[in-house]
């Protein structure tokens, strides 16, 4: 064999080698989100769902609409932890470029990891989770013979007419956005427009309830630590709390064991018994706290306030030098990059601490988006509840965190929280090179960030200082009516 082909030969078993590392990576780390979202969504079921008493059919289908919701939660997971990892990657190289170890960490496996997950989120949104729905809801067309096929064949059918009503109405709305030759020559192109179009539609919906999520998760923030923490004695005394606790729990308590002998009393066993509970478990979480050392009473509430306060104001700031950066210099719109070169410059002017701050700030906005997703009054419903979530509910679980994070890769370049370009098909979406888009979006985050947290802050110093004084146990003014003509 010449010299020529034996070097072409080894380039071919190097890239087929290269290949089969990188699928075999993939598959690792899809595996293990897999095995992690199936021990939480197992923490939230409900188990009755699930047991085969009843119906071993309806068992049986539950767990494979189960096992398609554990899929998706996996895909949501994944699209977390996109960017930071091809953050973290691209420092890793940076400090690292001639290590033998971190090899297989390279711009093609970070591309595939861009690629995959822009596919599996379009296929469980579009496919999946939808078939997952029907699947449970469907019971076979009228006059087959019952079973799991049955079903197969009825969620199929639906799901094939409402492909074709999303198709069609895809079809309508892009024909009436681009009128011209090239975007009615595109829309006979299923694969390489459908989609895409369909997915940027999604995304922008994602993108658009981050912007309503996100300002208040922040406010919503302060909140919830609240509640973890223990507060310092000068906002919160924990032993009239306590005290009074027990009291409530004696009087509940001796109402139950007086229930029978009190006839006259028309009492309700059942609500007394729920109330009983709920007012024990607050006695022994009071307890708990209670129990907390100095240290985490007067040193972990003020730096955990401290700390979300900082996040919170350096994300403002970030998104406000970003504004001005749109303003002077079109580099600073969001884009799409083909070609995934890592280890060459760091995308932070401040280095590996500057990457590492763009990481925790996109966990952070994360977590904040969806407390304000769960906080907000339109889907608190959603909120699921250990061991008694219905499958409806977590397939509307999985379907709702997976647009939430789906987005959040072209939500953290649009506000500029990183200056990652996106990857493959996620920097195709046509409005983002809308400059009048990004700017108004932008500025819509910076003022509803700002509005929420002042009014939280305010509110809250307000409240605590009230409470520090001892106003909140003075009797509320009554207000009389000097006219008799207007009863009260």
């Amino acid at each position: 064999m010449a010299p020529v082909e034996q070097d072409a030969l080894a380039v071919r078993e190097q890239l087929f080698h290269e290949r089969v590392r990188e699928c075999i990576i993939c598959a690792l780390l899809f595996a293990s989100l897999y095995i992690l979202c199936h021990f939480i969504i197992t923490h939230f079921k409900k188990h009755a769902d699930f047991t085969a008493v009843l119906d071993d059919e309806d068992a049986a289908v539950n767990r494979i609409a189960l096992g398609l919701c554990t899929f998706t939660l996996a895909v949501a997971l994944g699209a977390v932890l996109l960017l930071p990892f091809s953050i973290i990657s691209n420092e890793v190289l940076l400090s690292f470029p001639q290590n033998y170890y971190i090899q297989w960490l390279n711009g093609s496996l970070i591309h595939g990891l861009w690629n995959l997950v822009f596919l599996f989120s379009n296929m469980s949104l579009v496919f999946l989770m939808p078939f997952a729905y029907f699947f449970t809801e469907s019971e076979g067309f009228a006059g087959s013979k019952k079973g799991i096929m049955a079903r197969v064949y009825e969620t199929s059918v639906v799901l094939l007419l409402l492909t074709l009503l999303v198709l069609g109405m895809v079809w309508v709305a892009s024909a009436i956005v681009g009128n011209d030759a090239a975007s009615r020559q595109s829309l006979y192109d299923l694969w390489e427009y459908y989609l895409p179009y369909l997915y940027s539609c999604i995304s922008l919906f994602g993108v658009l309830l981050l912007l309503l999520c996100t300002p208040f998760g922040l406010s919503t923030m302060f909140t919830v630590t609240g509640k973890l923490l223990v507060k310092p004695r000068l906002l919160e005394d924990l032993d009239e709390q306590l005290s009074c606790t027990r009291f409530e729990e004696a009087a509940v308590s001796h109402r139950i064991r007086s229930g029978k002998a009190s006839c006259w009393l028309n009492l309700d066993m059942e609500m007394l018994r729920e109330q009983f509970f709920a007012i024990r478990s607050k006695r022994r979480k009071l307890e708990l706290r209670h129990r907390a050392s100095p240290w985490q009473r007067n040193l972990g509430y003020p730096l955990a306030m401290l700390v979300l306060l900082a996040l919170t104001g350096i994300s403002v700031l970030i998104v406000c030098f970003h504004v001005l950066e749109l303003l002077l210099d079109d580099a600073a719109m969001p884009r799409g990059m083909q070609d995934a070169s890592l280890g060459q410059v760091s995308f932070s002017i401040f280095g590996s601490f500057g990457a590492a701050l763009q990481v925790v700030l996109i966990f952070y906005l994360m977590v904040s988006s969806v407390v304000g997703f769960y906080s907000s009054p339109l889907f608190t419903r959603l909120l699921p509840e250990r061991q008694d979530t219905p499958l409806t509910k977590i397939i509307g679980n999985c379907v709702s965190l997976l647009v939430l994070s789906s987005a959040l890769p072209v939500f953290s370049r649009t506000l500029g929280i990183t200056r990652f370009d996106l990857l493959g098909d996620f920097g195709r979406f046509n409005w983002l090179g809308n400059f009048y888009i990004v700017f108004l979006y932008n500025m819509g985050f910076a003022g509803l960030t700002t509005l929420c947290l002042v009014k939280k802050v305010s509110w809250a110093v307000q409240a605590e200082l009230i409470r520090a004084f001892g106003l909140h146990k003075l009797p509320l003014p009554v207000t009389r009516c000097r006219t008799r003509s207007k009863p009260c």
